[in-house]
């Protein structure tokens, strides 16, 4: 057997271990889907009375960003879980064990998709609830969901780094919302960046999120040709420039992570 076939295997091992912690614990579970459903509810029916999308309903312009939103918080376990493990010292167990050493980050971020898969179909159950539709094929739709979902595993490996680098998932929760936060909301998540002034919407422009958002609109056939066309290239191409961020993401933080974690093991 390879060293890759090797680290795969032990990874599936330590992904199993994950998710049997998410059974035990379904409050895990509960608390990570309640989050996105509240979101829907509020911004559909509290704030979207009040934002205006030319030519269609606002939560058919929403949902994408709520997607994108969930999938990015949903990214941030794999750091708190790291972070978790290395308090209580599970991490020194996996270190007695003969296993690969990148078991346990392909194992962490695995996981976490899968969690996100089970989220993402919570959520477009209560998105069709409250009036959202797809409007493209059923290939562009499932294309649309894979982005996502591909997008909230690359930005996982970089939360891996900062859960390795503290020692507490309290500590990583406050570091990770100082980041997450303005990435979520200065960007085309819930109003379209032409609105936002200044240096807010250059941000919003070239903000990783907002591609990955304009993607998802784009193959859920959420879009419409009354909108503003963007100024910038990431959103005149969002699933070209969405394929670009995770490729850089995973070139980029793959390796730091990796390092980061014989850091971690070796303290």
């Amino acid at each position: 057997m390879s060293a890759f076939t090797e680290a795969l295997a032990d990874g599936a091992v330590v992904a199993k271990r994950n998710l049997i912690k998410i059974k035990r614990v379904p409050d895990l579970l509960v608390f990570s889907t309640l989050q996105p459903i509240m979101f829907v509810l509020l911004f559909a029916y509290v704030f979207g009375g009040s934002i205006a999308v030319p030519g269609m309903d606002y939560r058919e312009f929403l949902m994408a960003g709520i997607f994108a939103q969930t999938v990015v918080f949903g990214a941030t376990i794999t750091g708190s879980g790291l972070a978790e493990d290395i308090q209580k010292g599970v991490i020194d167990r996996f270190r007695s064990l003969p296993m690969a050493r990148s078991a346990v980050l392909i194992g962490r971020t695995t996981s976490d998709l899968l969690n996100n898969v089970l989220v993402i179909v919570v959520m477009s159950l209560t998105g069709l609830a409250v009036g959202w539709r797809i409007h493209s094929s059923p290939l562009e739709a499932l294309a649309g969901f894979a982005l996502l979902l591909l997008f909230a595993y690359a930005l996982s490996w970089g939360m891996a780094i900062v859960g390795l680098m503290v020692r507490s998932p309290e500590v990583f929760n406050n570091a990770s919302f100082i980041v997450i936060f303005p990435l979520t909301f200065i960007a085309n998540t819930f109003v379209q960046e032409s609105n936002l002034p200044g240096a807010l919407r250059v941000f919003a422009e070239w903000n990783p999120v907002s591609a990955v958002t304009a993607a998802a609109r784009e193959l859920f056939g959420n879009t419409n040709a009354m909108m503003p066309v963007a100024d910038s290239w990431p959103l005149r191409h969002p699933v070209s420039a969405t394929l670009i961020w995770v490729a850089v993401f995973l070139a980029v933080f793959v390796p730091l992570a990796t390092r980061q974690y014989r850091k971690a093991v070796s303290r």
